[in-house]
């Protein structure tokens, strides 16, 4: 079970170096300044779905603050608290550990929109943004959930079943 776990936590090592490296190559360069996808931000809403909400919080806490360090230097902590926040808060609501296909897209859109906004507030709230939410909205936060949207379809399979595995697992170890 450990190991499976390890793995996983190197594929989001491995999701946070192509989301630096590799998407910015396949955005247009047209919208390169307004889309900024978050596949790691997903991949963690997931753990925080069928794993556990605590752990959703601790990795969106560690990769969030990975990403405020590596990627936008204006402010520390931004990220690490919009995504350890908005992963907790999402596993907190969704009861069920069998989350359909449905209810689990629901749950990408509304975590979306959520870390873009706490984003745009923190940002808003310490004067590094000028514009209104109505425009973040529309020129970045719509885009960006759509792109999360498409890779969320993408891994919802592969990775639903790695975490089933792991929550099985821990259940026939814990009844024994």
């Amino acid at each position: 079970m450990r190991k499976r776990k390890y793995i996983l936590i190197l594929l989001l090592f491995l999701l946070f170096i192509v989301e630096g490296t590799i998407v910015p190559w396949l955005i247009p360069p047209s919208w390169e300044t307004r889309i900024v996808p978050h596949l790691v931000y997903i991949a963690i809403l997931f753990f925080s779905v069928y794993e556990n909400r605590h752990t959703g919080l601790v990795l969106g806490l560690c990769f969030g603050l990975l990403q405020d360090i590596v990627y936008y230097g204006s402010m520390i902590g931004a990220y690490s608290f919009a995504m350890g926040f908005s992963c907790y808060l999402l596993g907190l609501l969704s009861k069920t550990r069998q989350a359909p296909l449905p209810l689990m897209m629901i749950i990408v859109l509304t975590g979306s929109i959520l870390l873009d906004s706490i984003l745009f507030g923190t940002y808003s709230l310490f004067g590094l943004v000028h514009e209104p939410y109505a425009w973040a909205l529309m020129n970045h936060i719509i885009p960006n959930v759509f792109v999360q949207f498409v890779f969320a379809l993408i891994i919802y399979v592969p990775l639903r079943r790695q975490l089933e595995i792991i929550t099985r697992r821990r259940s026939v170890e814990d009844k024994a």
